[in-house]
């Protein structure tokens, strides 16, 4: 299925050549290589744990995109090579003060390969995803940020919240 255009700013990957198109559970591994790029881009560099990651998140992706609870989206050049993608895992979500929805998403694996950065490549996959959730009723998005993608997620709206976490 590939995106219209004519509902989001796409100009500049369109002057690309480049197409947006939803992943199905055949792109799993390619979600899977850009996940562990993702993580070793921002400096995670214990190639184990990378691998024991990428092993362990495979089969928990494969199964949330048969499910539907996984829905990602894949920039696509002309000649079909994946230069980037974006995924949206939709959550249960208890009554909550914020967010009325049965759900929420969560953005997550956001990635453009290096030689395709700087081209609006991120924005327009994250934008997939939200004009996804606002046409179903999925009304509280969350995303965790990576040092270079917080001004994108700044500008198209995202606020920092209060989360606090610890490893056990």
């Amino acid at each position: 299925m590939t995106l219209q255009l004519a509902t989001m700013n796409a100009e500049m990957p369109k002057a690309y050549g480049i197409a947006l198109r939803r992943a199905t559970v055949a792109d799993a591994q390619t979600i899977a290589g850009h996940r562990y790029a993702m993580f070793r881009d921002m400096g995670y560099n214990d190639e184990a744990s990378l691998d024991s990651m990428r092993k362990k998140f495979l089969p928990w992706v494969e199964a949330k995109l048969k499910s539907g609870d996984y829905l990602g989206w894949l920039a696509v050049t002309e000649s079909d090579l994946v230069v980037g993608g974006a995924g949206l895992w939709l959550m249960d979500w208890p009554a909550h003060m914020v967010g009325s929805s049965a759900r929420r998403g969560n953005i997550l694996n956001v990635y453009t390969e290096p030689s395709f950065r700087r081209r609006g490549l991120a924005r327009w996959l994250t934008e997939a995803a939200l004009h996804w959730c606002k046409g179903n009723e999925i009304d509280f998005v969350i995303l965790h940020a990576s040092d270079e993608g917080r001004r994108l997620y700044e500008e198209l709206g995202f606020q920092a919240g209060n989360e606090m976490r610890k490893k056990l």
